[in-house]
């Protein structure tokens, strides 16, 4: 079967292709596999670097990542980014010759670390260390050293570091190339290297008191008198020097993040811990849109995706819509500008720009265009719902009409399979019908048709009337019966042969989105399929104890660490517990809330994209995966998701209420949340231990509705 063709994937800070990961299709064959009979081996690549262990402080578009001890050192990712690009690469530190013996690197925000170690004076017969070095660094490429002196006589001694810089780009870096550093020259109160695109400067206060150009090593002749301090800032920053397009900003000084900030309390201090440090994450990867600055939008994750991928940046976005329709206006404003407009010969309008990603080792790729292009009209509808101005609605509403354009040009036999193909290759080289993708039309269809009616556009029936057959049709072809009651299949072959696959990408078929008065769309699913689907998503096999495994545990291709054969992904957990909890399965729900939130404990609150797919087991904590994106929009959005879904906020602004069905199993006990957002203004609610909701604060003009 050939692979679907993909449109590419947007990248506005020159984001890499990830590397090491399965979660695009590679062009040709894996590197380093013999190329056959009479060919030559092709040549073994370097092995992808890892992450896992480094400290990785985000601000887009800037990042920096280092060891524990903070010293970078040019290995791996080390180094301080922008607009992917390496500015530097080293800058190690010692004092009196020495390294400091590191004690705690940790981040203080997404955006800053902080980095503590000590140095023993020479000669000093205390066997406590006088000196501390601290460095407080920032993603931006600013970093201070303080160094104090709690011992009991004057320390004098030199403190160098030595910097350098190759300015590679991150996607050669990530792919494990380390290209040759660049010669210094000493500039002002530092260091400069010029590149064939680019130049990098190093600057201090207070100035050196020695430049080493050739060793790149900026020296200072400390005394530091017993209970003084001593400090110095370092910044670096890059320069362009070749013409081209802007590269987009990151959120500027002055403009507010996009959502409110919430306080969260709550029996279990999980929660409040979760939701702040997740939010804390996605602001790090905030972009503004060069052609609207106030537009701002969520880049997929970092290092390896920072950039906008639109899927994920929707998902993001409709995940905090209970925080306000900021991020959501954003980043639909910004892809409604990268629409393709019109069809190419042989192609479909409409669509938002994505990339062939791997289906795992039991299903074919999927194309993320067909999944960002469906999300894009349910997020507007949503939004909608959420409080999003109506003159706002109707800009973007050419947008989605040409969205479900594209969804009806790309049917095939009554499916949905991958809209960014030309209908005669589909004919000529079939691919499955995927579960989700079926899910996701179809709620994409009853939500176009509520804005079509609502914004009197023609064609909101023949939407509805396409959404039950579709219903019929899944029902009919798509379900598996098997001893245990039956499973949904993961897809169709083309034949269509159902595909048994069991996946965490069945929990898509539980999201059937927000619809008129706080209501829930119908699903594909009927009530005893759901059922038997929430048992099967939280039995051994799928569920980790951490979170669901993208592959059954029972499958003979499981692998813990597989992006989509077995590893957990934070967003579709999150997703199968506001699925489940709203389709009354909230024991279940319960199950896997605390599966994340175990595993978010042993991540410091800060959920990476993925972790590994292993059980369980007392002592042992979740096994991080090696080329996770941390932070990610998708896990961090999802984790907030998760814990505001228990309080079953359903609102219907533009039908004037506000319908709330908190989870009556409380599984965080008492949980309250106040600074949400309906309709612009401030909303707060409390669920007791009893799983009762009263709402504390709403906007006035809305009618309170509690089931």
């Amino acid at each position: 079967m050939r692979p679907p063709q993909a449109m590419p994937a947007e990248s506005v800070v020159g984001a890499p292709r990830p590397v090491g990961r399965s979660d695009q299709v590679p062009a040709g064959g894996p590197a380093g596999t013999p190329g056959g009979p009479g060919r030559p081996a092709a040549p073994l690549r370097p092995q992808p670097v890892a992450v896992h262990h480094e400290v990785l402080c985000v601000n887009a578009p800037a990042m920096a990542a280092s060891g524990p001890d903070g010293q970078l050192r040019g290995h791996g990712l080390h180094g301080f980014y922008r607009n992917g690009v390496r500015v530097l690469a080293r800058m190690e530190l010692r004092l009196g010759g020495m390294e400091p013996l590191p004690l705690q690197g940790t981040l203080t925000s997404t955006a800053q670390a902080r980095f503590l170690g000590a140095v023993r004076l020479p000669g000093d017969l205390d066997p406590d260390p006088a000196l501390t070095v601290e460095r407080l660094r920032h993603a931006d490429g600013v970093e201070t050293v303080i160094v104090r002196n709690t011992g009991t006589r004057p320390a004098r001694l030199p403190l160098e570091i030595a910097l350098g810089t190759d300015l590679g780009p991150v996607a050669e870096i990530a792919a494990g190339h380390r290209p040759p550093d660049l010669p210094g020259q000493v500039q002002s109160a530092g260091l400069r290297w010029a590149g064939p695109a680019h130049t990098a400067v190093v600057g201090a206060k207070p100035s050196p008191h020695a430049v080493l150009a050739g060793a790149g090593v900026l020296r200072w002749d400390l005394e530091v008198q017993p209970g003084a301090r001593w400090s110095v800032e370092l910044r670096a920053e890059l320069e362009s020097t070749s013409p081209g397009p802007r590269p987009p900003g990151g959120r500027g000084t002055g403009v507010p993040l996009p959502w409110s900030e919430p306080e969260v309390r709550s029996d279990d201090a999980r929660a409040a811990m979760l939701v702040t440090r997740s939010l804390d994450a996605l602001g790090g990867l905030l972009f503004a849109d060069p052609d609207r600055p106030t537009d701002l939008y969520p880049a997929s994750g970092a290092p390896w995706r920072f950039g906008l991928a639109p899927a994920d940046a929707l998902w993001a976005a409709r995940l905090t819509l209970p925080l306000g329709t900021r991020l959501a206006a954003g980043t639909l404003r910004a892809l409604a500008r990268r629409q393709q407009l019109t069809a190419a010969p042989g192609r479909i309008g409409g669509l938002l720009p994505g990339a062939l990603r791997h289906g795992g080792p039991e299903l074919p790729p999927t194309c993320t265009a067909t999944e960002a292009t469906l999300l894009f009209v349910t997020v507007l509808a949503e939004a909608w719902r959420w409080g999003l101005p109506h003159n706002e609605v109707a800009d973007l509403l050419p947008a989605a009409e040409r969205a479900l354009a594209a969804l009806r040009e790309g049917l095939a036999d009554g499916f949905v399979t991958d809209l960014s193909r030309p209908a005669e290759d589909r004919a000529a080289h079939p691919v499955a019908a995927r579960a989700e993708v079926q899910a996701q039309a179809h709620r994409a269809a009853l939500h176009g048709a509520e804005l079509l009616e609502a914004f009197g556009r023609p064609g909101a029936e023949e939407w509805r009337d396409w959404a039950a057959e579709l219903r019929g049709q899944f029902r009919a072809r798509f379900w598996v019966d098997d001893l245990s009651g039956g499973r949904p299949a993961a897809g169709l072959a083309p034949g269509g042969q159902p595909l048994p696959t069991v996946t965490s990408s069945l929990v898509h078929l539980l999201d059937t989105g927000l619809a008129g008065e706080g209501g829930r769309h119908e699903s594909l699913l009927d009530r005893e399929q759901t059922r038997l689907l929430a048992q099967r998503l939280v039995a051994p096999e799928l569920d980790s104890g951490w979170g669901l495994r993208t592959l059954s545990a029972k499958s003979p291709r499981f692998n813990p660490l597989g992006h989509r054969g077995g590893a957990v992904r934070v967003h579709e957990t999150a997703l199968a517990i506001a699925g489940l909890a709203a389709a009354g399965h909230e024991n279940e729900a319960g199950t896997l809330l605390e599966g994340l939130l175990a595993a978010a404990t042993h991540f410091d609150g800060r959920l990476p994209e993925m972790y590994a797919g292993e059980q369980r087991a007392p002592g042992c904590p979740p096994v991080p995966h090696p080329a996770a994106c941390r932070p990610a929009a998708v896990s961090a959005a999802g984790a907030v998701h998760a814990v505001f879904a228990l309080a079953g906020i359903r609102p219907d602004v533009p039908g004037g209420r506000v319908l709330v069905r908190a989870a009556s199993t409380a599984p965080l006990g008492e949980l309250e949340l106040t600074g949400l957002r309906v309709a612009g203004e401030p909303f707060s609610v409390r669920v007791s231990r009893i799983g009762v909701a009263m709402v504390e604060e709403a906007p006035a003009a809305l009618q309170l509705v509690a089931r």
